[in-house]
């Protein structure tokens, strides 16, 4: 089967999750700089967010330029990695609004660990229909961010602020490009 199909609906599901995230946005109540400060860390997830959901748009279109066809598995893989994906708008609106509590940062991490596990079983999957060689699975690149996503999990339920710190730096890690390999986030 044709990627094309494929292509079309993540686009439109990864549409679809920024704007949800956007709609969960509040305004501020006041209008002095004390009214923006109760809402800036909403607006500083949301930030981490789209970057996530950017860089996951970007390697999706990346991973599937080296493919021609898709088969019924890798339908599947997509839809597991667009499922994780999915619940990127109500972790972050969850972190968000409890930017200090130890269980919604720790749900987030949870969810960008499970995005990034499911981005690196369809990068096998498509690989494995491509002939190559699952290079993304065994990516340095990809196991650190495995055990950061883990222990940033692990970390936020002791103190949340370190968890999200992990959360920055990985999104960072991620923004820098990896020569030579499919990537992930």
């Amino acid at each position: 089967m044709s990627k094309n199909r494929l292509e079309a609906f993540s686009d439109g599901v990864i549409a679809i999750i920024i704007t949800i995230m956007v709609l969960e946005l509040k305004p501020p109540h006041s209008t002095d700089a004390a009214g923006l400060a109760d809402v800036l860390p909403g607006w500083l997830r949301y930030a981490l967010s789209f970057v996530y959901v950017g860089i996951y748009w970007i390697n999706h279109h990346a991973l599937l330029d080296r493919v021609a066809k898709v088969d019924g598995a890798a339908l599947w893989a997509n839809l597991h990695l667009l499922f994780w994906m999915s619940l990127i708008p109500y972790v972050t609106a969850w972190a968000g609004e409890h930017p200090m509590a130890p269980a919604p940062v720790a749900l987030y991490g949870v969810v960008l660990l499970l995005c990034s596990i499911s981005f690196m079983l369809l990068s096998w999957r498509l690989d494995i229909d491509a002939g190559g060689h699952a290079m993304a699975w065994g990516s340095r690149k990809n196991r650190v961010s495995i055990a950061l996503y883990a222990l940033a999990i692990l970390l936020s339920l002791w103190y949340a602020p370190l968890g999200a710190v992990i959360h920055v730096l990985l999104a960072l890690l991620w923004l820098m490009p990896e020569v030579g390999a499919p990537r992930s986030a």
